[in-house]
């Protein structure tokens, strides 16, 4: 049995997605400033690769202790938990090293788009540069244009946005109230996609600001942004694309052969809570003691027997001994 949150939309991103940006056409500058930015471009692009070896020893450090620590759990030296929590440091560390190489194909990027702005400052004005190859920081499809006509581009500007197709990732926006119940590594299930199969992913970051959001019926709302990768083999969700949407429910808590109650059954009664039990066609209140609950269902300790009836919505014509008839 499973408790999650509340289910939100959430949409699917490409987590790698970045934007190819143009130059603009300038006149002769003052010597020395385009080889200055040469020189930071290259000093920048060490730095990402000194970054990119440092993540990748990282993540093989963390694939290690994974390893080291399956065998353990194996044997039953440590905690499931445990296992868990070094896988997530796996995952985690393998997604910093992709985007560490990615850092360094943006370099490269910049430091080639420093050396052709370069290069064009320093043509003749007989032999002038008409164009300018712009080459994609990173390798990808297009996902959309942002310029369809010629014209004058200025410098920054975005041109396309290009992105991953396997690199997918899902951002949700749920409840602040939720949002604090939700932390890195929880199992989230994927539905009404448009696939024949729900997917599964795991939550990786929760955002430490939220937003306002104004709901359907005009009331302002907390919200935050949760980031979470998908689990479920590429193949199941090859379909699914940019801007996507899907609902998403998080598993707050599962546990196996749960007693549960429907949560239209409860209702207070004193201190607690209460059901009409179904005894000889007759309901008979029956204090219960509660575990986890969420909004459809509630987990019984005490007070209820497996296979029991109980009164679904009870009225307030419903009291100890009244005779019922199930529909």
């Amino acid at each position: 049995m499973g408790f999650p949150a509340e289910t939100g939309g959430g949409r699917a991103r490409h987590g790698d997605a970045g934007p190819a940006r143009g130059h603009r056409r300038r006149g002769r500058p003052h010597p020395g400033a385009r080889p200055v930015r040469v020189a930071s471009a290259e000093f920048a692009l060490q730095a990402a690769e000194q970054g990119a070896e440092a993540a990748a020893a990282e993540a093989s450090r963390a694939k290690n202790e994974f390893e080291r620590r399956k065998k353990l759990c194996e044997t039953g030296c440590i905690s499931r938990e445990e296992l868990d929590t070094a896988e997530l440091l796996a995952r985690r560390t393998v997604a910093e090293r992709r985007s560490a190489e990615f850092a360094v194909e943006v370099a490269r990027f910049e430091l080639e788009a420093a050396r052709t702005a370069l290069s064009y400052s320093a043509a003749q004005p007989t032999t002038p540069a008409e164009r300018v190859a712009v080459r994609a920081p990173v390798a990808g499809c297009v996902l959309r244009l942002a310029r369809r006509s010629e014209g004058v581009v200025a410098a920054g500007e975005t041109l396309i946005e290009i992105g991953d197709p396997a690199a997918l990732e899902v951002e949700v926006d749920v409840l602040s109230s939720d949002a604090v119940q939700i932390s890195p590594g929880t199992l989230v299930r994927f539905d009404r996609w448009g696939g024949e199969a729900d997917l599964l992913g795991r939550v990786r970051i929760v955002e430490p600001a939220g937003f306002t959001k104004i709901s359907a019926l005009g009331v302002e709302e907390q919200r935050v942004w949760v980031i979470t990768d998908l689990t479920s083999p590429p193949e199941d969700w090859q379909r699914l694309g940019d801007g996507y949407r899907v609902d998403a429910s998080f598993v707050l808590w599962q546990g196996e052969d749960v007693l549960q109650v429907p949560a239209g059954a409860l209702f207070r009664h004193g201190d607690g809570w209460a059901v009409f039990a179904v005894d000889d066609d007759r309901a008979v209140r029956r204090p219960v003691s509660l575990g986890r609950r969420n909004a459809h269902a509630a987990q019984v300790l005490e007070g209820l027997t497996a296979g029991q009836r109980v009164v679904l919505h009870p009225s307030n014509r419903i009291d100890d001994g009244t005779r019922v008839r199930g529909r």
